[in-house]
């Protein structure tokens, strides 16, 4: 409304503080408004303006990825599902993306061009940018399409081209002249990853004193493999000063001195650091996960916190998942031998054995193996394993934690394809050296097969407990299944878990019941103390490891403490 020139900025800046502030779901806001024109909703939100109101956050992520529009990694189900349940309690969330020609449009509700362009620094000249408007699960998602660089986001691929800091720089610059244009005026703006980084050095050396003065930033680091290290004089493209940056204490690299770190940057310019990690501690990433950063780390080692990531309930959740022949809750467990019985019928497997262990294709490239079993507790036991792709270790420990099950009866169902056709060749041998008929190959990927094996399986044998991105462990505990970890380096993952001071809750959760479980331990435990397993997977199902919960808490209370700097 600004950029067409219906209200002015100060209208706008009390207007948006309505939206945060007003007691109603924000997401219904955004869902009840779509089908209205600019001047209908307009009046409407002027009417709302001496409502009652109560305090919350504005909070504007600047990023590359958002599920499901934009999804590469764990950052777009992070930013989608900490935004949701952010707005659910209260907080006002706003999303900027670059517009991307493979951006997936349908679920943007309200997708739309806006009347006016705005330009942005870039390279030594203002260039030209469209801005699209449109809500994503009740968030209000700006894109923002270059001009005169529209090569930058016309690829096919969203990262891995040599000029990736030219276009997420531009990105970044841009998004900050789109905020100062159209008045925006957040609490928090929250960067992530070094793709959007450099948004850090920008505020503070450009852009605070246009209007930001009470906007404060937090940057998110998925991990920190993944640095960006540039020539200083790049800098420059977005209006940087080059020789202001390339300090020690700056974003001079630590090792390379010659070039400038760009996630350092974000690290030294930001209010507060998020890590997301569902099983190590700040002490841990910093002495032994940091790439080079520690000395940085150790310096801001006080705007440094952990969180887990979260589980969206709405997708996996037994109790009103629409794939499962029958729902179950942890105090009431028989959906769960319905859900057996049917795996076992779709895939034409005895109902007598004493497990069913599947391998399925969940993601892009993601291939998972289950173990099921029935309810109540008896002999019989089940798991299902979840690999977001299978290497030359994976494949052996695979293979014998097979030959062990099988030697139990254990049935065992294989799902979907390695990228790496080595793999796949060599799970062909292995299904006919094999020659199990408790064995099923499926080379195709069910979403409602995923949500079955999920809840017929007692079972979840996982690569890592930190998994970020399918998210296995929280699944498994979530429809009342063990997760069991059999990576290589799993007694060192372990000992971590156990002598590691300052974990999350969940870390914490999963030390203390799964962490020092192998295979044959959890087998040996269903077979003979059913009692103590049941309690077990009841507990683990009463957990509360939604986005909504540690989580949220946790960036909640990073929101709060910067806000009062």
């Amino acid at each position: 409304m600004v950029l067409t020139g219906m209200i002015d900025i100060k209208e706008a800046s009390e207007l948006r503080r309505l939206v945060k502030d007003y007691r109603i779901e924000v997401a219904d806001l955004f869902t009840q408004s779509l089908h209205k024109e600019d001047m209908e909703l307009l009046a409407e939100l002027r009417y709302l303006f001496h409502k009652r109101k109560k305090n919350g956050y504005h909070i504007i992520h600047i990023c590359t990825e958002m599920e499901p529009v934009v999804s590469v990694g764990s950052l777009a189900s992070y930013v989608t599902g900490l935004s949701r349940a952010l707005q659910r309690k209260g907080n006002l969330v706003e999303v900027i993306l670059p517009k991307y020609a493979s951006l997936d449009i349908g679920d943007v509700q309200g997708l739309r061009e806006t009347e006016m362009e705005f330009y942005s620094y870039f390279n030594g000249q203002l260039h030209a940018n469209r801005v699209w408007t449109g809500v994503v699960y009740g968030i209000g998602v700006t894109f923002i399409q270059p001009l005169h660089y529209s090569s930058f986001f016309s690829r096919e691929r969203i990262y891995g081209y040599s000029d990736d800091f030219e276009r997420f720089t531009y990105f970044s610059r841009a998004s900050l002249d789109y905020m100062v244009k159209s008045a925006k005026k957040p609490d928090v703006l929250h960067i992530h990853n070094w793709h959007t980084a450099i948004v850090g050095p920008l505020f503070w050396d450009v852009f605070v004193n246009q209007g930001l003065e009470a906007t404060r930033i937090l940057l998110t680091c998925q991990d920190f493999d993944s640095q960006c290290l540039q020539q200083p004089d790049k800098l420059a493209l977005c209006g940087l000063d080059p020789s202001r940056l390339n300090r020690p204490d700056r974003l001079q690299d630590n090792t390379k001195t010659q070039l400038v770190n760009i996630l350092k940057g974000g690290v030294v310019y930001s209010n507060k650091v998020v890590i997301m990690s569902s099983i190590h501690s700040k002490g841990t990433i910093v002495h032994s996960l940091s790439h080079g950063l520690e000395p940085t780390l150790a310096i801001h080692k006080d705007k440094l916190v952990v969180s887990p990531c979260g589980i969206d309930d709405s997708i996996w959740d037994p109790s009103k998942d629409k794939f499962l022949p029958e729902n179950y809750i942890a105090d009431n467990m028989k959906g769960k031998a319905v859900c057996k019985a049917a795996l076992q019928k779709h895939l034409a497997l005895s109902k007598h054995a004493s497990t069913v262990v599947c391998i399925k294709h969940l993601w892009k490239f993601a291939i998972f193996f289950g173990l099921v079993r029935s309810f109540p507790m008896k002999k019989d036991s089940s798991m299902w394993c979840i690999f977001s792709d299978v290497s030359d270790v994976d494949l052996e420990n695979l293979k014998a934690a097979i030959w062990v099950a099988s030697r139990r009866n254990i049935q065992f169902v294989f799902m979907g394809a390695s990228k790496t056709p080595k793999i796949n060749r060599e799970l062909q041998l292995f299904e006919e050296e094999l020659k199990d008929e408790n064995t099923r190959f499926i080379n195709k990927y069910d979403e409602a097969l995923s949500h079955l094996i999920l809840a017929g399986s007692d079972i979840i044998l996982c690569q890592s407990f930190h998994d970020a991105v399918l998210q296995v462990p929280l699944k498994a505990v979530r429809y009342g299944a063990a997760p069991v970890a059999i990576t290589f380096n799993d007694k060192v993952f372990r000992n971590i878990l156990e002598h590691d001071p300052g974990k999350t809750k969940f870390a914490h959760y999963m030390s203390t019941a799964f962490a020092n479980l192998s295979l044959s331990q959890a087998l040996d435990e269903i077979k003979n103390k059913p009692s103590h397993w049941n309690m077990k997977i009841m507990d683990a199902m009463s957990k509360d490891f939604s986005w909504d919960a540690e989580c949220y808490d946790i960036h909640i209370s990073a929101y709060a403490s910067i806000k009062n700097l």
